[in-house]
């Protein structure tokens, strides 16, 4: 039962999540951590927030679930997990979250969390079946973790912050769509049109890619020029988006499923390294 729950709520998703929260913080905070009950109050909050999104997506799927390869064994539906518990379970981590934001973090965190789960669960969910925008709305939640973390430790919204959450809602585009590339004979079984264009596999697809990941080279320098960091944040972000320039190119110019996939991995690397260095030339 315990790890029917953890793949509900998404647990290692959920935690990568926090982490982009955490490194909002700690940049927020000029890398002072003297708030203990603060920072334990955001990571509970943002953690039972996202696992509610989770999950709320997952209640709504249940039967897209059920078609794909990739998802037919998820806790719902497998049986594993019934839909009146999820949404019990759901509830739960919404409601609970919300109040650890509310009372150990402060109202705005509270609200922009919960504004990204409505996001994620009622407009990026149901639009997946609709129109290829659906990455665009859901890259808008996904964005959100760093910037909640800022808030969190400034109070405010304020243009450093601002930067943080392009940084990741730029990224998100080609490491969504390289996914989508790769996982589009299975989404198609659910109706899902995710590819930037109706030709699907295509160069006109192929293209968006490498033209939404071009965006990530400008995006890099912005952080020196406000002071957020320094040499080694933006050679990480210049070498993080090279590198995932390098691998759209490649597709552009095979669109092969191996060439999705090597983007699909360094997108997997340029949001960790990208975070671990801005914190590192922080401190």
């Amino acid at each position: 039962m315990i790890r029917s729950v953890g793949e509900l709520v998404k647990f290692k998703l959920s935690l990568l999540v926090l982490f982009s929260a955490f490194v909002g913080y700690f940049l927020g905070k000029g890398g002072i951590l003297n708030a203990p009950l603060e920072l334990l109050g955001l990571l509970i909050g943002g953690f039972l927030i996202t696992g509610a999104a989770n999950s709320v997506n997952q209640i709504l799927e249940r039967d897209l679930d059920a078609l794909m390869d990739r998802t037919k064994s998820r806790p719902i539906p497998s049986g594993k997990i019934g839909v009146v518990q999820a949404m019990v379970l759901a509830s739960l981590q919404a409601v609970l979250g919300s109040f650890a934001l509310l009372f150990f973090v402060n109202i705005s965190a509270a609200l922009i969390s919960l504004l990204s789960l409505v996001l994620y669960a009622f407009a990026y969910t149901p639009l997946k079946r609709i129109t290829p925008v659906a990455v665009l709305v859901g890259a808008i939640p996904g964005a959100l973790p760093p910037l909640i973390g800022w808030v969190a430790a400034t109070g405010q919204v304020t243009f450093p912050g601002v930067v943080l959450f392009s940084i990741q809602f730029l990224w998100q585009f080609p490491h969504f769509w390289s996914i989508a590339w790769i996982m589009d004979e299975d989404y198609n079984k659910a109706g899902f049109q995710l590819l930037p264009s109706p030709t699907g596999k295509s160069k006109k697809s192929a293209f968006h890619l490498f033209f939404y990941s071009l965006f990530l080279l400008p995006i890099a320098i912005v952080p020196m020029k406000i002071g957020m960091t320094g040499m080694w944040g933006t050679m990480a972000l210049l070498a993080g988006g090279l590198m995932m320039v390098y691998f759209s190119y490649e597709l552009l110019k095979t669109s092969s499923n191996l060439a999705a996939r090597k983007l699909m991995f360094s997108s997997f690397v340029y949001l960790p390294l990208v975070q671990i260095f801005l914190m590192i030339d922080l401190v």
